[in-house]
């Protein structure tokens, strides 16, 4: 089976350039060069699981926006149709949707992304999301069926993860929540393995926080 050609973007590769139409006006992913951004799509307006993540995402904007990350949501509805289920959330939950969600009835940027799978019987996007760094690279990505809603704490536990390890240099382990261990990244060098001390692996070295400092933890 060939494969095919709209595979979407790769990790540590430019995220696919576009300009769109939005709820908030034309908007330009070189926009939001200098910032990270969340680039999110929903299958479709209207839908329960879809509302339950834009009044989840919104919620959360301020911490996003403290680490200095825009979102932009897309669907392969109209602008008109965004519009008017904004409108329906912001009336019947309270909630004003601030953020930019793209018209992408062409599917250029769903296609450009991989958002749509070739086979599909429908248009609908998947739930994916992806994380584009300052300098426009993509750093993380994740797709979720239609029928399971994302999780806006582990999307924030991510990019918190992601912009330590790139400014300290450190890995991520598994469960982290910010505050808690880090590690340093495998040594790729035997001089540097046989530093390791206190009956720590050379390749499983912690660090005691995520604040920088330099100091093993020996339990």
């Amino acid at each position: 089976m060939a494969p095919s050609a709209n595979v979407g973007p790769k990790l540590d590769e430019p995220a696919p350039l576009f300009t769109a139409r939005t709820t908030l006006g034309t908007c330009a992913l070189e926009d939001y060069r200098g910032q990270w951004v969340v680039l999110f799509s929903h299958p479709a307006d209207f839908t329960p699981v879809c509302t339950s993540e834009f009044i989840a995402f919104q919620n959360a904007l301020p911490e996003f926006e403290a680490l200095n990350c825009a979102l932009i949501g897309l669907s392969v509805d109209s602008v008109y149709s965004h519009i008017a289920w904004l409108e329906s959330i912001e009336a019947k939950f309270d909630v004003k949707i601030t953020f930019p969600v793209i018209e992408d009835v062409s599917m250029a940027v769903s296609t450009a992304y991989g958002m749509i799978h070739e086979r599909s019987s429908s248009t609908a996007t998947v739930r994916s999301v992806f994380i584009i760094d300052p300098n426009g690279i993509l750093k993380a990505l994740t797709h979720y069926p239609l029928t399971v809603g994302r999780s806006v704490n582990e999307l924030l536990r991510l990019l918190k993860g992601l912009q330590l390890s790139e400014r300290e240099s450190v890995a991520i382990p598994a469960e982290w929540q910010p505050g808690g261990e880090v590690l340093y990244n495998a040594p790729c060098l035997f001089n540097d393995a046989i530093k390791a001390h206190d009956g720590q692996a050379w390749y499983f070295r912690k660090v005691a926080n995520d604040t920088g400092e330099q100091d093993e933890v020996t339990s």
